[in-house]
């Protein structure tokens, strides 16, 4: 039996089915879409060993995006992989060849100790193994085209990347957020994530539509995995970006505004999970995207700041 050519990896992050990331296989050639942090690279390397190749017959390691649960690991991983290019986008390219900055802005709020238990140390990637990908970028893995698409909204300096054979599409986070904990007989649930510090809803809708023009088969999400029903699930992503901006906007004249976000959007999330057949209640979906609450909280607060 052949081996898929889209192979999804739980890089182990957080929990089980939160984070991935994907290796692509054709011809005896392999990239990887995303990497997680330092802690995932020996599952990305034992996913790479279960497909027969070598690290010597990796090409490429694209990103998504430069947020640490996509690509902290990257310069650990790119160091385990002789012959391969890392592609990013080029707003994010400076932090992969020199990741001070990331680090010294995460390691502000969390603290070193903190960041190198959940991440690892960065490591700098070689500027000359580094690709901008501009919009369109396209990217041959023996003879298959994956094209690189701006799509901002989420971060400024996202690619989303399009498997041209197959027609699926590696999102990232502007396609939202959808756990498998959330599924029910009406298929997967999903939400947007607008987690700090560049979240712009006109410029997500606009990313949604644009992929969505493509037809695609199927979405492969970082948090997480594959997704089809990809028309429902773009609709549903509209309409809840256009709810949470309303509801940042109600609150934010309040005194306690975080505080505000957070059980709102608690309370709206649970709303919809409730009408999509997921029956565990508010206080179970606190326990499973609590952390995402407060991100999209933040991503939201930094918005109004703007």
């Amino acid at each position: 039996m052949s081996l898929p050519d889209i192979i999804t990896i739980d890089t182990g992050f957080v929990r089980p089915h939160f984070d991935a990331a994907y290796l692509l296989v054709e011809n005896g050639r392999g990239a990887f879409v995303d990497c997680g942090t330092n802690h995932s690279v020996p599952r990305m390397l034992a996913a790479l060993d279960k497909t027969g190749l070598t690290p010597a017959q990796v090409d490429w390691l694209i990103l998504t995006h430069v947020h640490l649960d996509h690509a902290g690991g990257a310069g650990e991983l790119i160091a385990q992989l002789p012959n391969a290019k890392l592609v990013v986008h080029p707003r994010g390219a400076r932090h992969m060849i020199d990741p001070s900055k990331l680090w010294a802005g995460a390691s502000a709020v969390y603290g070193d100790e903190v960041m190198e238990k959940t991440y690892g140390r960065l490591k700098p990637i070689p500027a000359e193994r580094v690709i901008e990908a501009t919009d369109g970028y396209e990217v041959d893995l023996a003879g298959r085209t994956l094209r690189c698409l701006d799509t901002p909204g989420h971060a400024r300096h996202h690619n989303t990347v399009h498997d041209v054979r197959n027609n699926v599409c590696f999102t990232g986070d502007v396609f939202g957020l959808s756990y498998r904990d959330f599924d029910t007989a009406n298929g997967p649930f999903i939400l947007p994530t607008t987690s700090p510090v560049q979240f712009d809803p006109e410029a997500l809708h606009a990313s949604i539509h644009r992929l969505l023009a493509l037809n695609p088969a199927a979405m492969y999400l970082t948090h997480y995995g594959r997704v089809e029903d990809v028309e429902r699930l773009a609709a549903d992503l509209h309409t809840q970006i256009d709810a949470m901006v309303a509801i940042a906007l109600a609150a934010n004249s309040k005194h306690d505004r975080h505080a505000v976000l957070l059980d709102d959007l608690a309370s709206f999330y649970a709303g919809r999970a409730a009408a999509h057949g997921w029956t565990k209640g508010r206080e179970a979906l606190g326990e499973l995207i609590g952390m995402d609450i407060e991100l999209n909280a933040q991503g939201l607060e930094v918005w109004l700041g703007r």
